[in-house]
This record gives structure tokens, C-alpha cells and sequence, in this order.
């Protein structure tokens, strides 16, 4: 059983929680609670962390899967530092880290671009939105929001292991490979030209939002097929961006549903 603050392990999670750096350094991230150790794909677990309080239950119901992993015991106190979190379950997960290609995520047919999206809530909320619809990846601007911070994990709710990703440093050139493998962009805008509900969504698909704050720059929007809007009354100036993508994925797949 792991009892002091100072062993390497504990060090080790808490430097995976709170720094990126530390993360990309070693190619792996932390997730916790229950189910997402449930749902970790065993040949990416490197370790399992179980408090003491939660040992025998924990055993009694994913002893199986427990017993194909490293695992260890931790003193609770010394546990509740290891923890991200004000109520932690009593399961930490060292999972290695995902790595896709570009090239890897184009074989489908609908996608997101992210622009600089900065809330780790509203990029995982987007994450479990894009499983939801069958979505083939998620592409992300290098500014944002590391989707490896323990916050943008707990809201993917799982939908990590299962979507494919992918950070680009030129947005602009990311787009123009996937026009050029028959992918229309569409950019998501207070002012679009025409309503998102106006085009067809069938064929190759990637919608494009900005950041919170700031929506989409011009020389990015400028890039895309089209631009569209989300009609909106009263008085709202504009739509969260997991709101604005979920509406965008959603009216994509009532299409395909329908072809």
C-alpha cells in the first residue's frame, strides 16, 4: 500500500493533473471515477490507483478486469491528494495517451473544427455530442483547450477512448485538405449568409466554430465553403459553442437519417 505524500506515483498523478507539459512528457493522462475506469481500454491502462476505502468494493464488482492490470493500494488521505477532485470515488486510471493522424480521420464523412475553444466543459461536452451522431473525428486548433486536462475528460464522459482527434497548428491548411478530399466546411457565424438548416449535409461534412468569446477569425472563416447562422429571437447574442455544434451535428444526422 502506497502511505506517503512524498512516494514518486503520487508526485507523478498530481504533476499528470495539473500540468500539460507533464503530460505530453510522458505521453499519458489521468482519469477518474468509476466509470471511466470501466471504460479505459485495458492496452492503453498503465496503472490503477485504488483508495483504500473503495478496495473491496471496487474488487467485488471489477476484480476481473483489476486483475489483468498493474494496481495499487493507496492510504486514503494520500489518495485524496493524488485526486482532481472535492469528492473523489476511489479509482484513478494512468491511461497512455491517444495519437492520430490526420490522414486517419479522413476515411469518413462528418466532422468538427474547433477554433480555439477554450472551456474544457464545452470541448467535452462536444466530444460526447460527436460520438452521439456517429461523428469521424475532431479537429482542434493548437490553442484549444488540452483535451487531456482532467476537467475536459470527466465532461467527454468516456467519448475519449472512442473519438478520433486531432490538434493542427494551421487551421487554415487543415481545412484545405479536407475540401480537397471532397469535404465542404461550413462556418458557423452570428451573420452566415444563409441558416444552417439551407444546405445539405448528406455528402462529406465538417462544421466550423470559434472560440467562445470571439467566435471564428476572419482569415479562418474566410477559408470555409460557406458560412451559416442558427436563427435566434429575443434578445441572445449567441449560443454557447457545445449548444451551436450540437445543433449543427444533430441537423447533419436528422439528414443522413432520412437518405
Amino acid at each position: 500500500m502506497i502511505t506517503s505524500f512524498s512516494n514518486k506515483s503520487v508526485r507523478e498523478i498530481v504533476q499528470l493533473n495539473q500540468k500539460a507539459r507533464a503530460r505530453n512528457k510522458a505521453g499519458m493522462f489521468v482519469v477518474e471515477g468509476v466509470k471511466m475506469f470501466q471504460e479505459a481500454p485495458e492496452e492503453r491502462i498503465v496503472r490503477v490507483y485504488i483508495a483504500q476505502r473503495a478496495d473491496r468494493g471496487l474488487r467485488e464488482v471489477y476484480g476481473k478486469k483489476l486483475d489483468r492490470v498493474s494496481c495499487e493500494v493507496v492510504a486514503d488521505e494520500v489518495f485524496d491528494r493524488m485526486s482532481d477532485t472535492k469528492t473523489p470515488q476511489g479509482v484513478l486510471t494512468l491511461v497512455r495517451q491517444y495519437q492520430y493522424r490526420l490522414q486517419e480521420l479522413l476515411a469518413g464523412k462528418l466532422y468538427i473544427l474547433l477554433e480555439d475553444i477554450q472551456d474544457p466543459g464545452n470541448l467535452g461536452t462536444i466530444f460526447r455530442t460527436a460520438e452521439a451522431v456517429g461523428a469521424d473525428g475532431i479537429i482542434m486548433s493548437s490553442h484549444t483547450v488540452d483535451i487531456y486536462n482532467p476537467k475536459t475528460i470527466r465532461s467527454t464522459m468516456g467519448s475519449i477512448y472512442r473519438v478520433p482527434f486531432f490538434y493542427t497548428e494551421d487551421i487554415c491548411d487543415t481545412i484545405r485538405v479536407l475540401q480537397n478530399n471532397e469535404i465542404h466546411v461550413y462556418a458557423a457565424e452570428l451573420n452566415g449568409e444563409k441558416f444552417y438548416d439551407e444546405y445539405d449535409y448528406r455528402g462529406g461534412t465538417a462544421f466550423l466554430v470559434g472560440n467562445e468569446g470571439n467566435g471564428l477569425r476572419e482569415e479562418t472563416a474566410a477559408c470555409a465553403d460557406a458560412r451559416i447562422s442558427i436563427p435566434m429571437e429575443g434578445n441572445v447574442e449567441s449560443l454557447n459553442a457545445a449548444t451551436a455544434s450540437t445543433v449543427l451535428f444533430y441537423e447533419a444526422y436528422r439528414q443522413r437519417r432520412r437518405s
